[in-house]
């Protein structure tokens, strides 16, 4: 690979961008939408930034204050949290109360919006798995879950099963899907697969050595979807189990490349 051609050349109009969570070293947001603004004819980069949550007030201070910070994209644990620090919600945000993309307006106000569930499907999508009429369980009901679980009703799924250690958070999200989505079938189920045709890890479960598997898929019929939106590693110990008994596995980066596209539009509505 020619390093001229895979480096952005910087300078004092490169317009920045970031990735903000806690951990960072599993992202890989740099990569693609670096490639992204190359291929647009863009002068911007996109880095990195460990952000813990008790410093993330401070982070979102600082991009309002820079004058040549222009977006970020949110990952865990904050899709949540900064929902509360920000001017206004796009259509996703403020169904699911969760961002995952932020886009500084010319006056300065924060836009916030969610593309995960976009993503989701769409990667689904490319590789010819529908989710219309199948029965679906969603394990984790935090901000990518939600998205997820949205996403999912939003494509008319037979049954939507979720859930979350937290029966609060889980309860929440069954009422709102089932508020913004009429005759969505969803409920309350344990972590267990059997009896589904699609199963998808939503939770951070995997991505450290030694976790157990966030879900028990002993019985699962082979040929079930089971898919994690785990970056890193990208190969889960619940996708190698799953493989194991036949399944077809769905791995984590196909969540973020489905939205490159919809990330890019948002961050630039009148690019070229």
């Amino acid at each position: 690979m020619n390093t001229a051609q895979a480096t952005p050349a910087l300078s004092g109009t490169t317009r920045l961008y970031a990735i903000i969570g806690d951990p960072i070293a599993q992202v890989g947001s740099p990569r693609l939408f670096n490639a992204a603004f190359r291929a647009r004819g863009i002068d911007a980069v996109l880095v990195a930034m460990h952000v813990a949550p008790s410093d993330l007030g401070g982070m979102i201070a600082i991009f309002r204050a820079m004058k040549n910070f222009d977006g970020l994209i949110v990952t865990v644990p904050h899709k949540i949290q900064v929902a509360g620090m920000i001017d206004t919600l796009g259509g996703n945000a403020a169904r699911l109360g969760a961002v995952n993309t932020i886009r500084k307006l010319p006056d300065g106000r924060l836009l916030g919006d969610n593309f995960d569930g976009i993503g989701f499907v769409r990667g689904l999508a490319g590789r010819g798995i529908e989710l219309a009429g199948k029965k679906v369980l969603v394990i984790g009901a935090g901000g990518a879950g939600c998205a997820v679980v949205n996403a999912i009703a939003d494509q008319r799924a037979a049954r939507i099963g979720v859930y979350d250690i937290d029966a609060n958070r889980r309860d929440e999200l069954l009422r709102s899907v089932a508020a913004h989505v009429p005759g969505a079938h969803i409920e309350a189920s344990d972590p267990v697969a059997a009896g589904f045709d699609v199963v998808v890890n939503c939770t951070s479960v995997g991505m450290k050595q030694g976790d157990p598997l966030p879900v028990d898929i002993s019985g699962l019929a082979a040929r079930t979807v089971v898919a994690d939106i785990i970056l890193k590693p990208v190969r889960t110990p619940l996708l190698e189990a799953a493989a194991r008994l036949g399944c077809i596995t769905h791995e984590g980066p196909a969540m973020l490349e489905g939205q490159v596209d919809a990330v890019m539009d948002f961050f630039f509505p009148t690019s070229p």
